[in-house]
This record gives C-alpha cells, structure tokens and sequence, in this order.
C-alpha cells in the first residue's frame, strides 16, 4: 500500500471519530440540559424581548444582537445535535442549497416586496448581508425542517407520499409564521406596509407556501426520508424547539391579546403532546402502539 493512501485512510478514520465524538458530545450536551434548554431560555427570553419593547431595559440590553442570536442558537441545539449524524456529502450540498436560497429569497422580497410583502427589519439581528442578516439561516430553516419533522411524526406512512408531504409541510410551516408573525411585528423586530392577520398581509403566507415547497424539496434531496423518520422517531429531544417556539411565541402574543396566534400555538402544543414530545408522562407514546 502506498504511503500516501495510508496517510488518506488514516485521516479519514481521525476525522470520522472526530465527527463521531463531537456528535456524542453534543447529544450528551443536549440530553443533559433539555429543561433548561427548551424552557428556561425562552421563558427567560420572551420576558427580555417583551421588556425590550416595553422600554423596561437599559439601551445596552434592550434587543441586544448578541443576546437575542444566542438565545436563538441554544434553543436550536437539539435540532442540530438531532440533524447532525444524518448529514454526509450530499445532504452538506443541498443544505448549502438551501442556506443560499434562504439569503436569496430574502434579498427579492426585502428589494421588490415580492414574495412576502413589503416589509423592512426594525430591530438589529447582528451584522447584515446587504439588506439580509448573515443570521437568517438560524432563523428559517429551523422553521421549515422542524415542520417537516412534525408533519413525519403525525403522519407517519402518509408521510411517504409527496404531495402529502408537501401540502402538510407547507400547511405546517404557515400555520407556525401564523403565530411568529404577529408576534414579531408586535415586538417592532420588523413591519409591513399594509394591514391584514394582526399587521401581516395575506400576501406574506402565499410566500411562505412558495418558500415550504422549495425547502422540502432540498430536504428531500438532503436526507433518506426513511433514516431521517428513524432518527427523530429514536431521538427523544429532537423536537424541543418546537417546544421553545410555542411557549416563546405563544406566550409574546398572549401578553398583547392576540388570541388567534396563541390558539394556533396552542394547536401545536396539543401535537407535541399527541406525539409524546414534551418531556413528561402524560399519555402512553403513539409511535409504541
């Protein structure tokens, strides 16, 4: 054998255990703080973004980038330490894919008002790509693949067919901006020129429609749709954001009254519970029946 394909071989074991250890060590990371991670920081979170908008919070504080994108980035983790053992060469390169349209489609509709409206931030989130924050992606793939996580649990089987797939995904990933929102023009992170649901024009959910089809097709490219099933069937955490997007969100459009977006938060609570995804015995787990 040659001594450089030994030396090839042997990175290529170093960097599987590498990956392997990181991945154990995320897992245990996650696993050990689910509490803390999928209630603490955004219960703690909608309090300082409510006191943000309130003015009860000193300049430094108020909607601090920082803070806010950490908050953001810890309640991803168990998405993350989730998704993270599935990823190899080609699901990199349609997740690469996706990272690209996310800032793509954001550029178009933030200059033409084209997909989702006009609309324009009001609030700081870290450094800007343009007219694009470099942290969108933290903020919207989260949101398309834990819909098409959820819509693979509820569904199960159904789940295999594509246009199932694709009306649950898209139905799913609107009825979650239904509740995000409002409740995030409410905080003034941005606005639309135009009523409609609570300060959102209609136009902006036949956006999201557009935007759910296009990510569900690269997560299907991505990820075995049977191994990524598998995965979030054995991977009790790996819906705990959805945890934290529903006691976040839902509580910030409680505290202005805004009942329509709570009662869809609190629909998807009832299907966390339904899929035994909160962390507590209430209910014998459907996914042993």
């Amino acid at each position: 054998m040659a001594d450089g394909d030994l030396h090839e071989r042997t990175a290529d074991r170093v960097g599987r255990l590498d990956r392997a250890g990181i991945e154990s060590r995320l897992d245990t990371l996650v696993s050990d703080n689910r509490f803390t991670i999928a209630v603490v920081f955004p219960v703690v979170g909608a309090v300082m973004l409510l006191a943000s908008a309130e003015g009860l919070l000193p300049d430094p504080l108020a909607f601090n980038p920082l803070l806010v994108l950490v908050g953001v980035a810890v309640m991803r983790l168990p998405l993350l330490s989730g998704v993270i053992p599935l990823v190899d060469r080609r699901g990199g390169l349609a997740l690469a894919a996706l990272v690209a349209y996310t800032y793509a489609i954001e550029y178009v509709g933030t200059t033409t008002g084209l997909p989702y409206g006009e609309f324009s931030y009001g609030v700081s989130l870290g450094p800007m790509l343009g007219p694009v924050p470099y942290a969108l992606p933290l903020l919207f793939i989260p949101l398309v693949l834990n819909s098409y996580l959820l819509c693979l649990l509820v569904l199960g089987e159904r789940a295999r067919s594509l246009p199932v797939r694709l009306l649950a995904v898209s139905t799913t990933v609107v009825a979650i901006d239904l509740v995000l929102d409002p409740g995030a023009v409410a905080l003034g992170f941005w606005s639309f020129d135009g009523g409609g649901y609570y300060g959102v024009p209609l136009l902006n959910y036949a956006g999201w429609v557009l935007s759910a089809v296009v990510a569900t097709a690269l997560i299907d490219i991505a990820f075995a749709q049977g191994s990524l099933l598998d995965r979030v069937r054995d991977c009790p955490y790996m819906l705990d954001d959805m945890v934290s997007f529903v006691l976040l969100w839902g509580g910030i459009n409680a505290f202005y009254a805004a009942w329509g977006p709570v009662i869809v938060a609190s629909g998807f609570a009832l299907s966390l519970v339904y899929i035994d995804r909160f962390d507590f015995d209430v209910r014998p787990s459907v996914l042993s029946d």
